[in-house]
């Protein structure tokens, strides 16, 4: 039983496609997560400012 070269050519390129798309669509992930959190940083540092003034102002 020679199971060697059992794939085409032709799947062995639409599965290399389909990894390159999927290489992709990670690292678009990956920017659009790490240009949320580089926003969301200094709003969620503000936000804990706040409350701390609030609470030293006893309006919490």
């Amino acid at each position: 039983m020679n199971l060697r070269a059992a794939l085409d050519t032709d799947d062995l390129l639409k599965i290399v496609l389909v990894l390159v798309i999927v290489l992709l669509a990670v690292e678009l992930v990956e920017e659009v997560v790490g240009a949320l959190f580089s926003f969301l940083g200094p709003v969620l540092a503000l936000v804990i400012l706040a409350l701390i003034v609030l609470y030293f102002l006893d309006r919490i």
